[in-house]
């Protein structure tokens, strides 16, 4: 075999490619699976053990009366659904659809108004020139307080003689019964609640490159359309985490109108507010019933909301991880 007869690498010395490891999905999979056994493992503890207790719970009811023989019966009896028809179609109905309502009333209303104030809170720290810091800390200074503290202080504002009323110049009642305390109790939530939809909003408001607003302004786009087209859909992954965060939280609203407003108050009070109450008076299968209601409804919402109104963060991070592939795959064939 002559030189000229070698093959045309070889006879130009050129260097061979080193092989390329290639990844073991098993192994990979195997790895991962050890990590997040720990953060499984406490989430387990933490909700699932709970939930299932709740479950269990809902199905019984405290015994009462006496026996056949004529002794006191002692401990739980298993009642199945019981609870739950008292909860919808028995004694308890009433009470139960009103603190539905009240619950769902306040979501929904805060939500709206918490977008419209803490967008607009973003929009004021993001575009502070001077004193941009004391700016934030004064807007945020509402949500770093404690809610039962704020509660107080709205109580105390809401008061006859107090604040509220001496700036409106009237005698109204908020903290009794009526729709002026479901005012009063919105008011205190919105004001406490709105600085965290404004500090998520922020963040969001922070990535966005000035070169977008300079171009719109360019081609003569006003304020108002550069926030419709370029702000409000390159901040939307932030504002739906914000809006989603705070919708669950006041799905689940108790402290605030429970300290502000008080107990038994039946144009105020929440599913929340019902639970704590069946479990303070030791009926723990009522309780339970009310738990696992409101984790329904919440799971419910939470599901429509990611599903209808598209934050569906974990499905959009794993289209662009597919994406990645894909184009690493061309690359690679390339």
């Amino acid at each position: 075999m002559t030189a000229t007869d070698a093959p045309p690498q070889a006879a130009a010395g050129a260097p061979k490619k080193p092989p390329t490891a290639k990844a073991d999905p098993q192994k990979h999979g195997k790895l991962a699976l050890f990590l997040l056994t720990p953060t499984f493992l406490v989430l387990g503890l933490v909700i699932l053990y709970p939930l299932i207790a709740a479950v269990r719970e809902s199905l019984y009811q405290k015994a009462e009366g006496v026996d056949e023989d004529g002794f006191v019966i002692e401990g739980e009896q298993f009642v199945g659904i019981d609870n739950y028809a008292a909860i919808f179609t028995g004694e308890s109905a009433e009470r139960f659809w009103n603190a539905f309502f009240n619950t769902t009333f306040f979501t929904v209303t805060t939500l709206i108004l918490e977008i419209v104030i803490g967008v607009s809170m973003a929009l004021v720290m993001h575009h502070a020139l001077r004193g941009k810091g004391l700016v934030r800390a004064s807007i945020l200074v509402p949500w770093a307080i404690p809610t039962a503290v704020s509660a107080i202080m709205w109580q105390f504002i809401f008061q006859a003689d107090g604040v509220a009323n001496e700036v409106l110049n009237s005698q109204v009642l908020w903290t009794t019964e009526g729709f002026q305390a479901k005012v009063a109790v919105i008011i205190a939530d919105v004001w406490k609640t709105a600085p965290f939809v404004g500090l998520l909003v922020l963040a969001g408001l922070q990535i966005i490159p000035n070169d977008v607003y300079e171009a719109a302004r360019v081609d003569g786009a006003s304020a108002w359309k550069q926030f419709w087209r370029i702000t409000l859909p390159l901040v939307k992954p932030a504002l739906l985490v914000a809006v989603l965060f705070r919708g669950l939280d006041a799905l689940r609203m108790f402290d605030l109108p429970f300290v502000m407003i008080g107990q038994r108050k039946q144009s105020v009070e929440t599913l929340s507010m019902l639970a704590q109450e069946e479990a303070t008076q030791l009926r723990i299968g009522p309780a339970a019933a009310y738990a696992v209601v409101l984790f329904v409804y919440v799971a419910l919402v939470a599901y429509a909301f990611v599903k209808l109104l598209g934050a569906d963060v974990i499905g959009e991070a794993r289209t662009r991880a597919k994406e990645t592939k894909q184009r690493k795959a061309k690359v690679a064939v390339a």
